[in-house]
């Protein structure tokens, strides 16, 4: 069983991330909550998202709201129009804490896909520091010596510096496991040409929806040309990495978090299986097409 913990609506990464995650029926998706700044606003692109697909069985919670950027809200003509309360499904006010319940309520393991900034997630191991040990966490966060585009150098991620303090709690908690894909990994991938090309040429209604937001969101929210290549897809690799590590190299690190948000090396700090460098990036690629085309 998976939760889906995303700032979707600002990066375009999340939304992939999502349609990925609704290809992938061997994840089990149990609710998907939003995180940081305006989450009524990704409750939103969630609900609308999940409901065109055919997923209202997947209820949304709204996380823990921050101050919102309206700079930030680049999708918001895909749900101007949305009203949550027509939501097939069950929207949850208090996501964090319909999150401690669904993992209080299975009956093994849940594994907690995030792709935003750590706010939920510090939240939860406040409440219900005694779930921790239930929960994998996988999530799309840091830099170990890579930042953006491969270039070298460890930098402080965006999920981690806006809110550095969750993010310490994250990385103190007692997860059942902890797994990460750092920029290292997840910061080049890109998707051009023939792959990017197939994506286009799709009739598949998920895939049509998907473009449209990405459209959207590449002209700052309104109507422009259509890109002919994506951005860069930071998110469906820890998508990825809650099924298999295939096609990545892992490394065992003990990590923790300074006060300026980079991920730094420990003796002392907790032990995190890291998706440090890529074995067969286009094999990746190949794999992420053919998943939200539905072909495997």
């Amino acid at each position: 069983m998976t939760i889906l913990d995303t700032d979707i609506g600002c990066d375009i990464d999340d939304t992939w991330a999502l349609a990925m995650l609704l290809r992938s029926p061997e994840l089990d998706t149990i609710m998907v909550t939003t995180a940081a700044h305006n989450t009524v606003y990704r409750a939103k692109i969630c609900a609308k998202l999940l409901e065109r697909a055919g997923r209202q069985d997947i209820p949304v919670g709204i996380g823990i709201p921050g101050t919102p950027v309206p700079r930030d809200e680049r999708q918001l003509n895909w749900v101007k129009e949305y009203d949550l309360k027509n939501y097939p499904g069950t929207v949850y006010e208090d996501g964090v804490q319909a999150m401690i319940k669904a993992v209080e309520q299975a009956d093994g393991p849940v594994t907690i896909v995030a792709i935003g900034p750590m706010t939920n997630l510090g939240a939860i191991t406040e409440r219900a520091p005694h779930l921790t040990g239930k929960i994998n966490l996988v999530a799309m966060i840091g830099s170990i010596g890579k930042g953006l585009d491969g270039k070298p150098g460890r930098i402080a991620e965006y999920n981690v510096v806006q809110d550095i303090p969750a993010a310490r709690k994250v990385f103190n908690a007692g997860w059942n496991s902890m797994t990460i894909t750092p920029l290292d990994t997840c910061g080049v991938v890109r998707l051009r040409g023939e792959l990017y090309d197939r994506l286009v040429k799709s009739a598949d209604p998920l895939v049509k929806d998907l473009l449209e937001n990405y459209n959207i969101w590449s002209n700052g929210g309104g109507p422009g040309p259509t890109p002919d290549h994506s951005s860069i897809l930071f998110d469906t690799v820890a998508v990825h990495l809650a099924r298999t590590a295939d096609f990545l190299q892992m490394r065992q690190m003990r990590l923790r978090v300074d006060d300026r948000g980079f991920l730094i090396d420990d003796e002392n700090g907790r032990e995190i299986n890291v998706a440090i460098e890529w074995k067969d990036l286009e094999g990746y690629k190949q794999f992420l097409v053919d998943r939200l085309l539905g072909l495997r």
